[in-house]
């Protein structure tokens, strides 16, 4: 398809431009163009570590990772992301997923947005370790890292600054990829992990040049709050539009 690096780099840009991988829509552009369900996770789950990296790298230079509590909640989800893409699952659930998940994640970009000045957290916040071990069951078993469902609920319960959650949400993804990455590798073998990425070379060039000029440039073009809904509108077309296609009779 030759649509379809362009579509996986105009996904890296929006994304990249938010704080997030973009796993959920990589899977839907791949399901829209016939891939083998069973494939789709390892392409998306690959494309988000490429993505992601730069993000945690920036972060980590910028000083606000939020190390100590970023990786408890990293670490405590990333065994569920390897389970999850351990598990296997029929090709009508795993779509029904990924369509709800697509919308649910664009619906929740909408959410409200803490500042970057200090404030009090939510009694909630404590409770945020419990709550990321499902996150990271679902990024293993579909594909994704699980950060865009992550966030929202941080800026909930104001459990950090803006950038520390962008940072947080952004370290997140890259080690449940990674996780979910290697319960793949071990459901399905080196075999089909191969054939898999073996078609998948220019996808990946597209999500590192997308990536690289989301997290640059595009907030300069464009305010977070319109980019946010741009990568929204996205989102939530995509899941309609792989449920529809699925269940729509």
């Amino acid at each position: 398809m030759v649509w379809l690096p362009f579509g996986f780099f105009a996904t890296a840009l929006l994304y990249a431009s938010v704080g997030f991988g973009g796993g959920s829509t990589y899977n839907a552009l791949l399901s829209l163009a016939g891939f083998d369900y069973r494939l789709l996770p390892i392409v998306s789950l690959c494309c988000n570590v490429v993505v992601v990296s730069g993000g945690t790298l920036r972060f980590a230079r910028a000083r606000v990772v939020p190390w100590r509590r970023a990786l408890m909640l990293a670490l405590i989800a990333a065994p569920l992301a390897y389970l999850g893409g351990l598990t296997p699952i029929k090709q009508a659930t795993f779509m029904l997923l990924l369509g709800l998940a697509l919308v649910g994640s664009g619906l929740a970009l909408f959410l409200p947005r803490v500042s970057d000045r200090a404030a009090q957290p939510s009694p909630l916040a404590r409770f945020m370790p419990l709550a990321v071990a499902p996150l990271g069951y679902l990024a293993g078993l579909v594909g994704i890292g699980g950060g865009i469902f992550l966030a929202p609920l941080l800026h909930l319960t104001r459990w950090a600054t803006a950038r520390q959650i962008a940072a947080t949400a952004s370290l997140f993804i890259l080690i449940n990829s990674i996780s979910g990455i290697a319960g793949q590798l071990a459901k399905n073998g080196a075999e089909r992990f191969g054939e898999a990425l073996s078609g998948a070379l220019p996808l990946l060039i597209a999500v590192v040049l997308g990536g690289q000029l989301g997290s640059l440039l595009a907030l300069r073009w464009l305010p977070e709050r319109v980019i946010r809904w741009l990568t929204a509108g996205l989102t939530i077309w995509a899941g309609t539009r792989l449920l529809l296609d699925q269940f729509g009779g």
